[in-house]
């Protein structure tokens, strides 16, 4: 029995992590993002039988109107086709059509908008239209054509042809019984006829679509999801180029030391005084007279660190003071750098005092 666990997923390369977030936003950036057009499709189908069923009065009554300005022209027919006419009546076709196409396309186009706004959001990307010579590798052709996921896609469009040939199927045949009344009709109550039970075949077949294009998408961002999945490895190097690589930072916070201790180390021989523990801790402190601050604490250092401290001081003729609380309360309280605080002014004086008197300062 090993007595060391080791994650085999750090080396098989495995993708079975969820993506990172900056993994996402790498693929947002491309381009890659969670989107159905089926969804697209079905609402904008839905959205343009359902307007059309709104204004199926208005269109019904524009083209009455109309059938019949044309119809009235027809006593003056020798005049019917100078070029002023036929001028007049190809804006009079504009009209009619933009008025009832204009707001068909215009919900549309609004529907379209949104729901791709509500899918993706706002992106603006120019990254794929970079060209990309994967894509025109016939190999790599062969493999997309013959891929899950386009075998995936002609499934769902062999069953879109299926449900909308069925809807389109079942509804004629219901409506078959009431195609013989069409005779006794005139040509104004066939076209209202043939145009609401269209109208009633595209408003099923929307609803049917969108529920295969909710199912669609729940596809679509399990896929997506899928696709950004990371390796273990991956991740790890994903943290060394976001925090940095910790052996490296390691060795620079452990150069900031040595740099930082140097520093301290040349400082000692301005001390006055080192003040002792006698063997763990050694602090040595200056104080300038003449600027009449209050003591300041140039370095200190504990064991090994105290032990060269008070080398160095011997070296410089600095007197060492061993003084157990001082040392202690100084080293705990006083970081390198800042004055001593008042609590201790003292305690300290009283050594700078001691050591003056030994070197003759008055």
């Amino acid at each position: 029995m090993s007595l060391f666990k080791i994650d085999l997923q750090l080396f098989s390369g495995e993708k079975t992590e969820n993506a990172t977030s900056k993994k996402k936003k790498e693929a947002r950036e491309k381009g890659q993002v969670v989107q159905s057009k089926e969804i697209n499709s079905a609402l904008i189908l839905l959205s343009t039988f359902l307007v059309m069923k709104m204004m199926g009065g208005y269109i019904y009554t524009s083209f009455i109107e109309f059938t019949k300005k044309i119809f009235m022209k027809i006593p003056d027919i020798e005049n019917l086709y100078t070029i002023q006419n036929i001028r007049l009546m190809y804006m009079d076709i504009v009209i009619f059509m933009a008025k009832i196409v204009i707001p068909i396309m215009g919900v549309a186009f609004i529907v379209g908008l949104v729901c791709s706004y509500m899918q993706v959001g706002f992106l603006f990307t120019t990254k794929t239209l970079k060209l990309d010579l994967n894509k025109i590798n016939p190999i790599n052709g062969f493999k997309r054509i013959f891929s899950i996921k386009q075998f995936m896609e002609f499934i769902k469009s062999m069953l879109k042809i299926g449900v909308l040939g069925y809807i389109t199927f079942s509804y004629v045949l219901r409506e078959s019984k009431n195609f013989i009344n069409i005779f006794d009709m005139d040509i104004f109550q066939i076209s209202s006829y043939l145009g609401k039970t269209s109208i009633n075949i595209g408003l099923r077949a929307g609803f049917v679509l969108l529920i295969l294009a909710i199912l669609d998408y729940i596809y679509q961002k399990w896929q997506h999801a899928k696709d950004l999945k990371m390796s273990k490895q991956e991740i790890k190097e994903e943290y060394k180029q976001m925090e940095g690589d910790p052996q490296l930072k390691s060795k620079i916070k452990e150069k900031q030391r040595a740099i930082a201790m140097n520093r301290m180390m040349q400082d000692v021989p301005k001390a006055d005084v080192i003040i002792t523990n006698p063997t763990h801790y050694a602090i040595a402190v200056r104080y300038d007279s003449i600027q009449g601050d209050a003591p300041i604490v140039l370095a200190k250092g504990k064991d090994l660190i105290a032990q060269n401290i008070k080398k160095i001081a011997s070296e410089n003729d600095i007197v060492i003071v061993e003084n157990k609380p001082l040392a202690r309360a100084i080293y705990f309280k006083v970081d390198i750098g800042e004055y001593i605080p008042p609590d201790l002014y003292q305690a300290v004086a009283e050594v700078l005092a001691y050591v003056y008197k030994i070197k003759n300062i008055t």
